[in-house]
Order: structure tokens, then C-alpha cells, then sequence
């Protein structure tokens, strides 16, 4: 779902940045990481917000 003022492949592509492969892998469910590898779905569409606070918080900690 799009969100206002947002472009989804903007989102998607600053969520790529800070989060590797093998943490989205995790992160997401087996359907959902094969829509995502194939272009089916955007992160944005796959993951929900606490998901994605999450991830983020969770590579910012490992960062510091």
C-alpha cells in the first residue's frame, strides 16, 4: 500500500541499505521472500511496520 509523499522503491531501496539479504531472509516467510526475489512484491509490501522498525533497529544496534 502506498503510503503518501512516499515512493515504495524509494523505501525499498534505503530498507536494501541498511539491511543485508540474510536478514531480510529471516525476516520474511518463505512466500514472501520468493515474491521478493522475483519483483512480485516490494519489502514495503511484505513486511509491516513493526517488522520494519525492527530491522532497523536491530542493524543501527549492531552498527554501534
Amino acid at each position: 500500500m502506498p503510503i503518501p509523499g512516499y515512493d515504495p522503491d524509494d523505501l525499498d531501496d534505503a530498507l536494501e541499505a541498511v539491511v543485508d539479504a540474510d536478514e531480510l531472509e529471516d525476516a520474511l516467510t518463505d512466500d514472501q521472500w520468493e515474491a521478493y526475489q522475483h519483483d512480485d512484491a516490494a519489502l514495503v509490501d511484505v513486511l509491516d511496520e513493526a517488522e520494519i522498525e525492527r530491522l532497523l533497529d536491530q542493524r543501527s544496534e549492531s552498527i554501534e
